[in-house]
């Protein structure tokens, strides 16, 4: 940022973010705080010349002249007390507008502004042609009684749903399901906490961008997670590691909150955007120079998930609009919704580089000893609402039943829902 601030400013601009006011403070403060610590070194070379001195003039004899030397060192450390204060004072004042710079985009990050500026890469699977009766999942699931969103929203309000039945072990199965595949692609299965601390939130980077979406836990200050990334990527904070321990891959299902504050209308409704839902993540650390390519066997591998589900799917390369606060590139994956007619995001697998190994000070030993900041990266595999709610309508038959993908089968014991 010292070096080309015009090129930070330029790359956020991508994002739709300008930091031309924040870099500016940062580089204002960060000139100030040298300073101070240009001013600190040369008291304290001055403090050392004069202990030299005092030492001579106790050996000749010269006490007063000593104690009148001694006054000017008491008074040196005094300004170097000031200037420490000072300097922490412009420290915090660099390090808070830091934390509001998004990480820069990838060079292959699209200009764009909205999810209409996606780039779409890649799309397979085949839509049903559904009945002139098809139902959207919530209708489905009332009129089978597997899912209660009422009930949901008696016990806690709008965007926690009951599920009941073959409707709860169908979301069972989709967990193992994923897990399995995870595991079999040589992720290690964690399970982290639901609640994490404010210094895992900043890591990551939910904090301070999306405090307002997370659910905050006052009295101890904990946050509820919003995806299993935050406490498995935290798992290696404050670390260091060998370059021999590369990659480290790890999958967790938990289940995660989100405030989603404003969420209103029928593109919401049902299973489309929920509070509390259930996910399967997978994390991987990587050195630098294999980011981009465990990036792409990521997108591979959930793909394969996808495909498993006879789900019609699409890959999209976000835009710097649609990109998130910490992501440096983002491929997301949509699944079609024959009877609502319209694509639902299931997930999101990106590479943030060093942005948040950098906040978490996730680090590593290279082969000439010296310490590097690691990569991190994480994507969805899969997020469990809108994959059921494709599912759900996609599999429907003209009498109303539901047919489980044969890859599930194994899984939930049964082959239709009726």
């Amino acid at each position: 940022m010292r070096e080309q601030p015009d090129f930070v400013i330029e790359k956020l601009a991508v994002k739709n973010f300008d930091a031309a006011e924040t870099v500016a403070k940062i580089l204002k403060a960060d000139e100030l705080r040298r300073s101070y610590q240009t001013q600190m070194d040369s008291i304290l070379a001055e403090q050392n010349q004069k202990a030299k001195e005092i030492g001579g003039l106790m050996k000749q004899g010269k006490r007063e002249e000593a104690e009148g030397v001694k006054a000017q060192v008491a008074e040196l450390k005094e300004r170097s007390k000031e200037l420490e204060q000072l300097m922490e004072v412009q420290n915090k004042e660099m390090n808070d507008n830091l934390v509001l710079l998004p990480n820069i985009p990838s060079d292959i990050v699209p200009a764009g502004k909205t999810a209409e500026d996606n780039v779409v890469v890649k799309e397979g699977g085949i839509v049903p042609e559904l009945c002139e009766n098809a139902k959207p999942h919530w209708e489905l699931a009332k009129s089978l009684d597997f899912i209660d969103f009422d009930l949901g929203v008696k016990i806690t309000g709008a965007g926690f749903p009951v599920y009941k039945g073959k409707g709860a072990k169908i979301q069972r199965a989709l967990i193992s399901f994923f897990l399995d595949r995870n595991t079999e692609a040589g992720y290690l299965e964690v399970q982290p906490p639901l609640v994490v601390n404010e210094a895992s939130a900043y890591a990551t980077g939910q904090l301070p961008d999306k405090g307002e979406q997370m659910y905050h836990v006052n009295l101890d200050n904990f946050y509820l997670i919003p995806t299993a990334e935050v406490p498995v990527t935290n798992i290696y904070r404050d670390c260091i590691l060998n370059q021999s321990d590369f990659p480290v891959k790890m999958t967790a299902y938990t289940q995660c909150f989100r405030r989603e504050a404003g969420s209103y209308g029928k593109d919401v409704r049902g299973l489309n955007r929920l509070h509390q839902f259930d996910k399967v993540e997978i994390v991987q650390l990587s050195l630098p120079e294999n980011s981009y390519a465990a990036l792409d066997k990521m997108v591979e591998h959930v793909e394969s998930i996808v495909k498993e589900l006879e789900l019609p799917y699409r890959i999209l390369r976000l835009c710097g609009g649609d990109m998130s606060f910490t992501s440096a590139l983002t491929y997301d994956f949509e699944v079609y919704s024959a009877a609502q007619k319209r694509w639902l995001e299931v997930s999101s697998v990106s590479n943030f580089e060093s942005f948040q190994a950098n906040r978490m000070k996730l680090r590593y030993r290279d082969e000439n000893g010296k310490i590097q900041l690691a990569h991190t990266l994480n994507g969805s595999s899969l997020a469990l609402p809108r994959i059921l709610a494709a599912l759900i309508e996609n599999n429907q038959t003209p009498d109303g039943k539901v047919r489980i993908p044969a890859a599930l089968q194994k899984y939930t014991g049964f082959a239709e829902i009726d």
